[in-house]
């Protein structure tokens, strides 16, 4: 386990999937964690999170807030650190999963993707720089999709998480001398309600991954424990890939 005692995190998108893996699991390894949920119909299951961050001893503050609304964005990082009374650590993980023809994208959904998965990443770290000290970690999570594209429909999906590359190696070159570490972690098809190991398109996903299985959401948090624990202070500017060898 990742020694993360005494620190405080701010998860977006924590309540369900990878974002719920990765809320307990800082928590699990001695984190205080703040997270967001998108919408009133999700507060049941944030509620549930919240539950059992503090079964392990640990506070929790989950906040309804939008990705996409840059206002609530930079409203739930300002909660955190006052709730918390402080913030060390970052992980921007909100994210949708838009698909189908290019020629079918509206300019209405091109703006709300890059809203949330772009913009929202800018404006949270941005706000949370007022917060974290020397020592603090910020983290996106991408995707596999960014640097291959085994199949067509996700040409916004592919084009909003490929910024968050960019994002990650100018943020951590300028974050460097802070002691700020930047890191981008891009999961592979990963067994959540978004992308279940037993749906409609699960077996040809399989079949694309050299482990020939989908991915566990703790295993993508662990990697992400790994960045922003003792063990990550060396690591900036970098992006791993946990897919099972799809992008083998």
């Amino acid at each position: 386990m990742t020694d993360l005692q005494g620190r405080a995190a701010l998860v977006t998108g924590g309540s369900r999937g990878i974002g719920a893996a990765i809320v307990k699991r800082l928590a699990r390894d001695g984190a205080d964690v703040a997270f967001t949920y998108v919408s009133p119909a999700g507060k049941e299951k944030a509620e549930a999170v919240v539950a059992e961050v503090e079964a392990l001893g640990r506070r929790a503050v989950a906040v309804q807030a939008d990705a996409a609304d840059a206002e609530a964005t930079t409203a739930a990082v300002e909660r955190a650190a006052r709730e918390l009374g402080r913030l060390d650590i970052l992980v921007n993980n909100a994210g949708v999963f838009p698909h189908g023809p290019f020629e079918e994208v509206s300019l209405d959904e091109l703006d709300r993707v890059l809203a949330i998965h772009a913009r929202a990443a800018f404006v949270a770290a941005q706000a949370a720089l007022a917060h974290l000290p020397e020592g603090g970690r910020i983290v996106s999570i991408g995707s596999n999709l960014v640097h291959r594209v085994p199949f067509g429909g996700i040409v916004l999906y592919s084009m909003s998480k490929s910024a968050l590359s960019g994002f990650t190696r100018a943020l951590a070159r300028e974050l460097g001398p802070r002691g700020i570490t930047v890191n981008a972690v891009h999961p592979g098809s990963t067994d959540t309600d978004m992308n279940p190991a037993d749906g409609e398109n699960a077996d040809f996903q399989r079949g694309l991954s050299a482990l020939g299985r989908y991915a566990h959401a703790d295993d993508v948090a662990a990697t992400v424990a790994h960045l922003v624990g003792p063990g990550g202070r060396a690591i900036t500017g970098a992006e791993f890939t946990v897919d099972g060898g799809t992008n083998a």
